[in-house]
């Protein structure tokens, strides 16, 4: 996968802030946390390239429910074009 178009990184991204959103709303806020944190990292161009978060890392964020997201979670960016995908790291 090291194509000259493909760029990968590793990241830990923490969700503490989810924890201060109201309990109905902890997990879709750690989902917007995530957009977020790769945005202002990656520098991400709004108009050009977009962020997509992979099914893994959003049925790992989702897994205890909407109420209790985990603290952190540590992500792999991949660039492929103008789309950043993020997985879940394996094995954490």
């Amino acid at each position: 996968m090291s194509d000259s178009s493909t760029e990968e990184r590793i990241y830990t991204i923490p969700l503490r802030d989810a924890w201060r959103a109201p309990w109905t709303d902890r997990a879709p806020t750690a989902i917007k946390i995530v957009r977020e944190f790769i945005k202002r990292h990656l520098k991400v161009n709004v108009e050009e390239e977009r962020v997509r978060i992979s099914n893994e890392l959003n049925r790992l964020i989702w897994s205890r429910g909407r109420e209790k997201p985990p603290r952190r979670v540590k992500v792999r960016v991949v660039k492929e074009e103008n789309i950043y995908t993020v997985y879940p790291v394996e094995g954490v």
